[in-house]
């Protein structure tokens, strides 16, 4: 058979997985529902191979890459898991204090994909710090469908104690110029918005296709926004107006970027949801913001 082609794929099959990858349906649910689509010389199982993550081919900064340093640490968090790892990356030859990047994962642990966005932010300038809230369950345990099923055994408002935590760890770090920022992916995107309405100094915050706070919240925020969003992820994204609504109220300093005909994951380089060319562009300017707000 040939290769599968993204353009090939309808967009019922990302939604599927879309599904899938938020717990909203398990994996005997997807496969049953993905025979559908299995038609046409497509099967099931290739299928699944297509939609399945590929953390093996795409990582652009290898863990040992010679321009930057790179190690696990663990910090604490007192109000949640206990003590947390976390993988802690700067650039080699980095003479002064650097501006910090929380890197917030997705919904099943600190992943090769997630620690490869650490290495990228690091190589950017910054000082980063990308912890996994699966450590009190183990850590991520090298695949993500066991990674999302030890993520819902995890109290998320836990988890965000774990994030806040990781905010004081690195602003407090030797290495740190004490202005720390957060980017975060769909769960981290949620985790990005709650930190700007829990840490009142937090010098910027990138939530990615992540789902917003309560409205009431909004006043509480005085961190920068930068937000992106995916245009058919209407799952998120029905969140948005009241949000942005709330946001234009209280006079918050945001801007919002919407890609047309992308999906929810439009980042993520190792599934076939990944967009270039938006990916490329976000990423552009979540290292800019960094740069004005971080320095």
């Amino acid at each position: 058979m040939d290769e599968i082609k993204k353009e090939d794929i309808s967009q019922e099959v990302f939604d599927l997985y879309d599904d899938y990858a938020h717990n909203r349906v398990n994996r005997r649910e997807f496969i049953q529902k993905l025979s559908i689509y299995a038609v046409g010389g497509l099967t099931v199982t290739s299928l699944m191979s297509f939609l399945m993550p590929d953390y093996k081919g795409s990582i652009q900064v290898k863990p040992d890459d010679s321009r930057l340093k790179s190690d696990y640490v663990q910090y604490d968090s007192p109000k949640g898991g206990g003590s947390i790892k976390a993988l802690l990356s700067k650039p080699a030859d980095a003479k002064k204090k650097l501006g910090g990047i929380i890197v917030v994962h997705e919904n099943r642990g600190l992943n090769p994909h997630i620690e490869d966005v650490a290495r990228r932010a690091a190589l950017a300038g910054f000082i980063s710090l990308a912890p996994d809230a699966l450590t009190p369950l183990g850590g991520y345990p090298g695949n993500d469908d066991e990674g999302r099923e030890l993520h819902s055994k995890r109290d998320r408002n836990e988890m965000l104690e774990d994030f806040i935590a990781a905010y004081n760890y690195l602003k407090n770090h030797k290495d740190c110029n004490g202005k720390v920022g957060v980017v975060g992916f769909c769960f981290g995107g949620w985790i990005s918005n709650m930190m700007a309405v829990r840490i009142p100094d937090l010098a910027a915050a990138v939530p990615f296709y992540g789902g917003q706070p309560p409205v009431e919240d909004v006043p509480k925020i005085k961190a920068p926004l930068q937000l992106h969003y995916a245009e058919l992820d209407t799952r998120v994204n029905e969140g948005w107006p009241a949000y942005e609504a709330a946001l234009k109220e209280h006079k918050k300093e945001y801007r919002a970027y919407i890609y047309a005909n992308t999906n929810h994951g439009f980042h993520n380089d190792t599934t076939p949801r990944y967009d270039k060319a938006a990916a490329e562009l976000a990423w552009k300017r979540t290292i800019d913001f960094f740069k004005k707000e971080l320095k």
